[in-house]
């Protein structure tokens, strides 16, 4: 079986050595090909990461069945993005592996624990709609103006897409990023206390 390993560190005077030695050992006694991919000096919260990108792209091409990674804020930088690209390979037919956490998708066990991280991010997502709905909804009781609607798209719409990065709503909306940006930047005074969604630990 062909693996793809992923393994990122948010610094440059930082390794991935130690998470590339337990992924190793974790291929090898499982009998399974591995190819890496490395983010040096990355951060989590990133939309684009180069490794990370080159991987989504191999996932396409069907370049290995498995995607294994040290732990799984080493893949998402938050509970939504995390599943969301799960989800992503897994209609490509790519499985996933975290080491850390014990999670294997190719198990019935392991399956089950995607679908309680999919039902928390949707809790989470509808949380977070909800207030920001209502943060919209004060700003407007208040006479604030708020932005236009660019390209013709209504502010439910963007406000479906709120904890998604702005890449992954654009193309979600089928808009630029940049039109995603823009749209949040101009309603940011009635959105701003509002939480986010849950960040995973940075760490090495």
């Amino acid at each position: 079986m062909k693996v793809a390993v992923y393994a990122r560190v948010s610094t440059h005077d930082q390794t991935a050595e130690n998470q590339l030695i337990e992924l190793r050992r974790y291929v090898d006694a499982r009998g399974w090909s591995a190819v890496e991919y490395v983010d040096h000096g990355i951060s989590g919260s990133k939309d684009r990461r180069p490794a990370l990108d080159e991987l989504i792209a191999a996932a396409k091409r069907r370049k290995f069945d498995v995607v294994v990674c040290w732990r799984l804020d080493r893949l998402g930088r938050n509970l939504r993005h995390l599943v969301v690209l799960i989800d992503e390979l897994n209609a490509m037919g790519v499985s996933f592996v975290s080491l850390n956490e014990g999670i294997d998708f190719m198990t019935p066990a392991g399956r089950l624990q995607f679908h309680i991280l999919a039902s928390l991010s949707e809790f989470e997502r509808s949380r977070i709609q909800e207030r920001v709905r209502a943060g919209l909804a004060r700003a407007r009781a208040q006479g604030r103006r708020l932005g236009r609607k660019p390209c013709g798209v209504p502010d439910e719409r963007f406000l479906e897409v709120a904890s998604l990065s702005t890449r992954q709503a654009g193309e979600r909306l089928g808009v630029s990023h940049t039109v995603v940006a823009r749209w949040r930047a101009v309603n940011k005074t009635s959105l701003e206390g509002e939480p986010k969604p849950p960040v995973f630990p940075a760490s090495s």
